[in-house]
């Protein structure tokens, strides 16, 4: 009888072990996926923050494009008035 019930605690105890190992398991998992789902989330406004840096990026280009042509612009106009003025500074010479 002694034996029997020294065997019956022994599977008591290794069956409570392996519950309580599962039970602690299955509270790791979902720690580990609400990390990695906050981790995911994290990511994704990081990848929204470089989407939206690239299409400010793209309007300075076009707008330093602008402006690099009004100032060819400019520079040419300045260039012709220049001519202008020493033609009638040599005239009035």
């Amino acid at each position: 009888m002694s034996i029997e019930l020294s065997l019956l605690i022994a599977v008591f105890g290794v069956l409570i072990s392996f519950l309580t190992y599962s039970l602690n398991k299955q509270k790791e998992s979902k720690v580990e996926t609400s990390q990695d789902a906050k981790v995911q989330a994290q990511l994704e406004y990081i990848g929204k923050g470089v989407d939206d840096i690239r299409i400010d990026l793209k309007a300075n280009e076009k707008q330093m494009g602008a402006l690099s042509e009004r100032v060819t612009r400019l520079e040419e106009s300045s260039k012709q008035a220049h001519k202008r003025i020493d033609t009638l500074e040599k005239e009035s010479i």
